[in-house]
């Protein structure tokens, strides 16, 4: 899968990882692709309703040591 950005939300508390990746998104193209790396135990349910809420893609989900891994679609 090419990956177009990443962003690092590794260690970071709700919200951060998802104001991260809004903020990352939005500077995205449609149809790129966002990778995002969490250890907020939140997440895994944050990310799949935050893709849900604003139409972007949730490619695959994945896990890297104590980090979650998220492949998010810009719409």
């Amino acid at each position: 899968m090419q990956v177009h950005r990443e962003v690092d939300a590794i260690g970071m508390n709700c919200p951060l990882p998802i104001l991260r990746t809004k903020k990352t998104l939005a500077e995205m193209q449609s149809g790129e692709v966002l990778k995002l790396k969490a250890t907020d135990s939140g997440a895994s349910h944050d990310i799949p309703a935050f893709c849900k809420q604003t139409g972007n893609e949730l490619l695959a989900t994945d896990n890297e040591g104590d980090a979650m891994i998220f492949y998010v679609k810009r719409r």
